[in-house]
């Protein structure tokens, strides 16, 4: 059974520590999946030099990459007889883990790194750092790669002293030459001290994925009912417009079939006036035959005195007929009513509300010239360049007491409020970095540590920025916000959309880092916060 396990982990990848797939050998004879080790190298292109993940034997050129056959085929055996992959070996490294440096032939997984000796040791090569008088001042600190940033690269000593003068970590050599008669404190009493301003304990992180997953699965749900609401309703007026015209026209058929009924009834007596005098002048023209045909005269005259007066002088009245066009007034009233609909009802243009800005040029159009509120700033914030830019100092500045001023967190806010479109930019500098909000006015400002500060609390909402990243906060979720550094952050607020937006800007381009979809009940302000002594943060004004 040992020997059937030894053969199922020889077919595994040493970097996903799972069956090999596509697997290729490079030059030092080690194999691995082909995406496995071309993403390897991809991390190496700067350095020109292409080493082995295992052995960690680097050659130049990059290598071309090669299939395996032999190996391809015998997983697929493996594949076959499914057998199930044993799970990886705990001692040695993953992709993400630190090697032991004192290992000579396969490395064991790092569990400790020494910043003195710097270097990172297996279990079984630590032990010595546990058992000998000689390491036992010898800081231990979680397996790391950057070792090498705690030696002082001119004395290649430990940097276990900081500069508060200069702002910067050094060795006692440092001290003892460049640094001599400065204010020096040991690293681990600044650590403490800049531990403490950092915000509290962060909330469990949900992943900006999620959270953008959500508001887009939010705006379905809102999108949807609007749509479907005023399809609803336009159907129910159009169909209410179709019976009014479907009334309209009955009632004219109505009038133009009483019309026709009564004109009908017009030539039916004539048609029967006019019979009737045929009638009566067939008969008079009989009775004149038969008196032209009397041979006696005296007869004759009897009977010529007998005719009727009417007889010898009655001729029919004429009837006007011929093509008569009926019914004109109402086809043109029909066609004027045919017309006045049509301009009526012309095409309508469904608009949505416009989108947000694509670049800088039209973000710029909603520039909001922001200054900072000075009874707002914290004790250790100094304001300059017309109250726009605050640098945090060690010590307390002479500002007068006011009911306004944050006294728990290096904050401030805007003098202005902030609705409509809005659209300002922040820019600082500093070792620890700084936070860009939005603030509602009545923000608690002394005393409650959370329900201070920015993006702990439900008046506020914040993006945090340092040198390793982002992060979004609110009361009740933070997350971590992918996206690249810089020095500039531009804001975009759409108050009555409900649009909060975080751009990193470069000079050509913007970046979005997050977009936040929020219900705001009352005017903004603007809201800045630094933590580390001689940072700073202005907000430039833009031409």
């Amino acid at each position: 059974m040992a020997q059937k396990a030894l053969d199922q982990v020889s077919f595994f990848c040493p970097v996903c520590l799972d069956l090999v797939k596509d697997p290729v050998t490079i030059p030092c004879g080690h194999s691995y999946c082909r995406n496995c080790v071309q993403h390897h190298w991809d991390q190496e292109v700067k350095k020109q030099r292409y080493s082995c993940p295992e052995c960690r034997q680097s050659v130049s050129p990059r290598p071309v990459l090669i299939q395996n056959i032999m190996l391809a085929g015998l997983v697929e055996q493996l594949k076959d007889t499914n057998l199930r992959a044993s799970p990886a070996d705990p001692c040695y490294p993953g992709p993400q883990d630190v090697s032991c440096d004192v290992c000579t032939e396969r490395k064991f997984k790092a569990v400790q790194s020494c910043l003195q000796c710097v270097a990172s040791y297996c279990e079984s090569h630590l032990q010595p750092h546990y058992d000998d008088a000689a390491f036992q001042k010898h800081q231990l600190v979680a397996p790391s790669h950057k070792l090498q940033g705690n030696i002082c690269s001119e004395h290649k000593k430990v940097m276990d002293l900081f500069c508060c003068s200069d702002q910067e970590s050094i060795c006692y050599l440092c001290y003892t030459v460049q640094h001599k008669g400065h204010d020096i404190v040991s690293s681990a009493s600044e650590r403490a001290q800049r531990q403490a301003e950092l915000p509290g304990p962060a909330l469990p992180l949900q992943s900006p994925q999620d959270t953008d997953q959500k508001g887009l699965k939010q705006e379905i749900r809102d999108i949807r009912p609007s749509a479907q609401t005023v399809v609803k309703h336009n159907r129910d007026s159009f169909r209410e417009m179709g019976l009014l015209l479907d009334k309209r026209r009955s009632e004219m058929e109505q009038q133009i079939l009483s019309q026709e009924q009564t004109q009908l009834s017009r030539v039916q007596e004539l048609q029967d006036q006019l019979q009737q005098d045929l009638t009566e002048l067939k008969r008079s023209t009989s009775e004149l035959d038969t008196l032209s045909l009397t041979p006696a005269h005296n007869q004759f005259l009897q009977l010529y005195a007998s005719l009727s007066t009417d007889t010898q002088s009655t001729e029919p009245a004429r009837i006007q007929t011929g093509p008569r066009r009926y019914f004109e007034d109402v086809i043109r009233a029909a066609s004027a009513l045919r017309d006045k609909l049509q301009l009526t009802l012309s095409p309508i243009q469904v608009f949505l509300s416009p989108g947000e800005p694509c670049s800088r040029e039209v973000f710029l159009q909603y520039y909001t010239d922001i200054t900072l509120d000075p009874n707002t700033a914290h004790p250790k914030l100094s304001l300059s360049d017309g109250n726009r830019k605050i640098t945090r100092m060690r010590k307390d500045q002479s500002y007068p007491d006011h009911p306004d001023r944050f006294n728990e967190w290096c904050q401030i806010l805007s003098r202005e409020s902030l609705t409509g479109r809005c659209y300002w930019e922040v820019e600082w500098r500093g070792e620890w970095g700084v936070t860009i909000a939005v603030s509602y006015r009545d923000i608690w400002r002394k005393e409650a540590y959370l329900k201070c500060g920015f993006g702990y609390n439900d008046e506020s909402w914040a993006l945090f920025y340092h040198k390793s990243g982002f992060s979004f906060r609110t009361r009740t979720v933070e997350f971590h916000v992918s996206g690249p550094l810089s020095s500039r952050i531009g804001v975009y607020l759409d108050h009555s959309a409900g649009v909060l937006a975080f751009y990193c800007v470069s000079e050509s381009t913007m970046s979005l880092l997050h977009r936040a979809q929020i219900t705001f009940t009352d005017s903004l302000y603007a809201g800045l916060r630094i933590y580390s002594i001689g940072a700073t943060a202005h907000v430039p004004e833009l031409k």
